[in-house]
């Protein structure tokens, strides 16, 4: 053991120092020359200013170190620091006005004395700096009576500003609880973007003024639906907790669901998704689950239009996801309307324009910057001209082809957030939902791949971790990734999986997007992670949250016997 409790770990040429008390994700700045320990007074106090969103979460942070009583699986071994009791953490927020939205400064610095002084110091730009602090300093406490690191200094600021989850609530419902719990655990992994895939062709749960039928009939039963209070209620949480909450409506491909309020607006509802005998090119919807808006029929817009309304309304975010991926082009050729379009020698992609000139201006002018998946622009089939999205307007979120899809995006000139299924989708490896699948109907000895999932294998924490979302890019093209998110889709989750499904992966995309994936001399740093991640997954669970073991508690009792190379 080093001096003060630091242990030195040697890495591949690299020493890492790992200290007593660890913070998820790492702080970007973390001096503690001399670990000790000093104890948090009976009467500790949070002093900040009053504030609609940070008074609240400074009451929970207050309640939750002096309560929380945090035994690590590993006790630090830190002796108490002869000075008295830490009596207060003062928060200092420099613009108390900035909202929320992406940009915003989150960065902080924390100050916790050694002696000479019982006052903390959480110094920040804005209150959701502060938050992100609140959370940190939540972190360095543990034990009973509690306690909390002295001598310590830390100055952090996030690499990315787009940081979230992604989650499909049609597919297979969550309660506004589950959706709660999410947005709690999101805070605590400082991620600030809860993308929210609300509809699809399966379901359409939530509950729009303007259109009450999309719910009435596509929602799978009146306990499956989101009323406009339980959206208001998902928003101001996440406004409590620091996390963004951006809506997405899928058009015009995967709007089956729409089908059951307005037949007359969608194409092929309800028709068997791949027709006997035919090839993979001739279905008619990417899964089972049919339908896509047409864009030739004069009333689809009127119901659109009232969507993007009703949604922009009950959404306050500067960003709308407007959906656009995997138009299925024998689903279009199904209608009458659209053989006729293209017999006068119309093309699917025109068609498609024709939907993104009617809605996007639209979107534009409810003061939103809109979100497209990447294939609006990269699909092979049906795309759309560049000079109808407005890289000033329009952001495009990648998930196909890795970082070459990433490359494409911001050659184009377009911001990028960065999804990629071979390494953020956290549904893969768990095999095809299709309920006769012959592949699965195979004898003894036949090589079962990856299970036939369509994105497998499982993405484990590791490949998210080391997955470097800039690859490839050059400075310039870098400042045009704006962040990531891993992605759920609930073709097999729902609530009762959902969080071992995603935690704690999306914890280590969290500290790869927050303060990076290397250590300061460059070298990948997942090794020395495993630790740390080990501690912080064991936390989340103390604190209501199921994410799933990375390791037997004997490795985290036995350090270093559980590497490759002890």
């Amino acid at each position: 053991m080093a001096d003060g409790g630091q242990f030195s770990l040697y890495h591949g040429g690299v020493v890492a120092v790992a200290y007593p008390i660890n913070v998820w994700p790492k702080p970007t700045t973390f001096l503690w020359p001399n670990p000790i320990a000093i104890l948090l007074a009976g009467n500790f106090t949070i002093s900040a200013p009053n504030h609609r969103y940070l008074t609240p979460a400074v009451n929970r942070y207050l309640r939750q170190v002096l309560t929380e009583h945090h035994l690590p699986l590993v006790n630090p071994p830190l002796n108490l620091t002869s000075a008295s009791q830490l009596n207060t953490l003062t928060v200092i927020v420099a613009d108390v006005t900035s909202p929320l939205t992406h940009g915003v400064n989150e960065s902080y610095t924390l100050t916790l004395p050694s002696s000479g002084s019982t006052n903390a110091i959480l110094a920040a730009e804005t209150v959701w700096g502060a938050m992100r602090g609140l959370e940190t300093f939540s972190q360095l406490v543990y034990s009973n009576p509690s306690r909390v690191a002295s001598g310590l200094y830390i100055s952090d600021v996030p690499l990315f500003m787009h940081r979230g989850i992604m989650l499909d609530t049609s597919r297979n419902y969550y309660g506004v609880n589950d959706l709660l719990r999410l947005i709690k655990a999101m805070s605590m992994n400082k991620l600030n973007v809860f993308h929210w895939h609300i509809t699809d062709s399966h379901s359409f749960p939530v509950v729009l003024p303007s259109e009450p039928e999309l719910a009435g009939k596509g929602a799978y039963g009146e306990s499956m639906r989101y009323t406009v209070a339980d959206v208001k209620n998902v928003v101001e949480f996440g406004m409590e907790y620091g996390v963004r909450v951006v809506p997405e409506i899928d058009m015009p491909a995967h709007t089956g669901s729409w089908a059951e309020a307005y037949p007359e607006i969608v194409t092929c509802a309800n028709m068997f998704w791949w027709p006997a005998e035919s090839q993979w090119p001739d279905r008619l919807a990417a899964e089972p689950g049919t339908g896509q808006l047409n864009p030739l029929h004069p009333k689809t817009y009127q119901v659109v239009k009232n969507v993007v309304h009703d949604v922009a309304t009950m959404f306050p975010d500067e960003l709308y996801h407007a959906g656009a991926d995997e138009v299925v082009p024998n689903c279009w050729k199904a209608d009458p309307s659209i053989q006729t379009f293209l017999s006068k020698n119309g093309t699917l992609s025109q068609i498609l324009e024709i939907f993104v000139n009617a809605t996007l201006p639209y979107i534009l002018s409810l003061n939103r910057t809109v979100v497209y998946w990447e294939d609006v622009l990269l699909d092979a089939n049906i795309q759309v001209s560049p000079s109808i999205l407005p890289p000033e307007n329009v952001i495009l979120q990648t998930w196909n082809n890795g970082p070459n899809n990433t490359k494409k995006i911001v050659d184009s000139g377009y911001r990028v957030i960065v999804s990629s299924s071979d390494y953020y989708y956290l549904d893969c490896g768990h095999g095809d939902f299709i309920g006769n699948n012959s592949k699965y109907n195979q004898p003894p000895g036949t090589p079962q791949g990856d299970g036939d999932s369509w994105c497998g294998p499982f993405k484990t924490w590791q490949t998210i971790y080391n997955y470097d979302i800039t690859y490839g890019l050059n400075e310039d093209e870098s400042k045009l990734v704006l962040g990531g998110e891993v992605a759920l889709w609930s073709e097999q989750a729902d609530s009762t999986v959902m969080d071992p499904r995603i935690w704690p992966r999306a914890s280590a995309m969290g500290e790869a997007l927050w303060s990076g994936n290397r250590d300061e001399m460059g070298k990948s740093r997942y090794a020395e992670a495993t630790d740390r991640l080990n501690e912080w997954r064991y936390r989340m669970v103390t604190r209501g949250i199921y994410a799933e073991p990375i390791q037997p508690l004997w490795c985290v009792k036995n350090p270093g016997m559980c590497n490759t190379v002890h």
